[in-house]
C-alpha cells in the first residue's frame, strides 16, 4: 500500500495524535519560530524511532517489548514501529519541557534558564510522569480505540508495566528536552527559523495548557473503559504538583497585580 494511502489511514484512526500535534506546532511556533519547530520535530521523531527500534529487538532504553501489527495495512509503520506512535514523542517533550520551565521560572522565566541542567531534569521527570498515566491505558488498547498495538513478554509492576519503560522514558525525555533547549538557544534568530515567533503576556501557560490536556485525555479515557483504580491511582500521582504549580502561578500573578496597583497609589 502506498505511504500517503497509510499516512491518511493513520490520520483517521489517531485524530487525537494529530490535534495534540497541531497544538504543539502552533505553540513552539508562537515561541521560537516555525523553522525550529519543524526542525524538532523531524529530529526528535527520528530519535524517538531509533530509541524504540532499539528497544525492541535489545530492550533498551525502555525495556523488551513487542509490537503488534495489528494496524500493518490500515496505517503507516515504519521499520516494525508504528509512525504515530514515535511523533508523539516530539509534542510530549515540548509539553513536559513548557511545564517545568513553568514551574521553575514562572510566567516572566530568566532568559539562562534556557540553558539550564535543572530543567532537563525536571522536564524530563513532567515527561516520565505524563508516560506513567499513558502508557498503562494504552497496554489496554484494545478496549478502546487505540486497539492492542504493544505488549511485554512479561507483565510489569505498575499495572503491568515494567519499571525499566519509565527509566528510558525518563531518559529519552531528558535527551530530547536537551535537544530543544539546544536548538531554542543555537539556530540563528533570523528565516526560516523563527518564522511566526511571537511574544505575549501569557505564553509561558501554552504548553503547560497542552500538558493538562494531554494528561485529561488520558484520564478520561482510563475512567470511560472501567479502570477507576489506574485513574485514580494517576490523579493521586499528578494532583500534588500540579495543585503547587497552579498555586504558584496564581501567586506571582497577584504579586504583579499588587506592584502595578502600588505603582498607580
Amino acid at each position: 500500500m502506498e505511504i500517503p494511502t497509510l499516512l491518511w489511514g493513520t490520520l483517521i484512526l489517531r485524530p487525537y495524535v494529530f490535534v495534540f500535534l497541531a497544538c504543539y506546532l502552533a505553540m513552539a511556533t508562537l515561541e521560537a519560530g516555525l523553522g525550529r519547530a519543524v526542525f524538532f520535530l523531524v529530529l526528535g521523531y527520528l530519535i524517538a524511532w531509533a530509541a524504540e527500534f532499539s528497544s525492541i529487538h535489545t530492550g533498551f532504553p525502555f525495556g523488551l517489548y513487542i509490537y503488534i501489527p495489528a494496524t500493518v495495512d490500515r496505517e503507516l509503520w515504519v521499520g516494525g514501529v508504528p509512525f504515530m506512535d514515535s511523533l508523539s514523542y516530539v509534542f510530549l517533550t515540548y509539553a513536559g519541557y513548557a511545564t517545568a520551565r513553568l514551574a521553575l521560572g514562572g510566567l516572566k522565566p530568566d532568559p539562562g534558564l534556557s540553558r539550564s541542567w535543572g530543567l532537563t531534569v525536571l522536564s524530563a521527570t513532567c515527561i516520565m510522569t505524563l508516560d506513567i498515566i499513558i502508557d498503562p491505558v494504552a497496554l489496554r488498547g484494545y478496549r478502546w480505540f487505540l486497539g492492542q498495538i504493544y505488549g511485554y513478554p512479561e507483565p510489569g509492576v505498575y499495572f503491568g508495566i515494567p519499571v525499566s519503560n519509565f527509566a528510558g522514558w525518563w531518559l529519552m525525555g531528558a535527551v530530547l528536552t536537551r535537544l530543544w533547549q539546544t536548538l531554542s538557544i543555537r539556530l540563528p534568530s533570523r528565516p526560516p527559523w523563527n518564522w511566526g515567533q511571537r511574544q505575549f503576556r501569557w505564553q509561558p501557560l501554552l504548553g503547560p495548557t497542552l500538558y493538562m490536556g494531554i494528561l485529561a485525555f488520558n484520564l478520561a479515557v482510563t475512567f470511560a473503559i472501567g479502570e477507576a483504580l489506574l485513574g485514580w491511582a494517576g490523579l493521586f500521582i499528578v494532583t500534588p504538583f500540579l495543585t503547587w504549580l497552579v498555586v504558584q502561578t496564581l501567586r506571582e500573578r497577584q504579586g504583579k497585580s499588587h506592584a502595578r496597583a502600588d505603582r498607580d497609589t
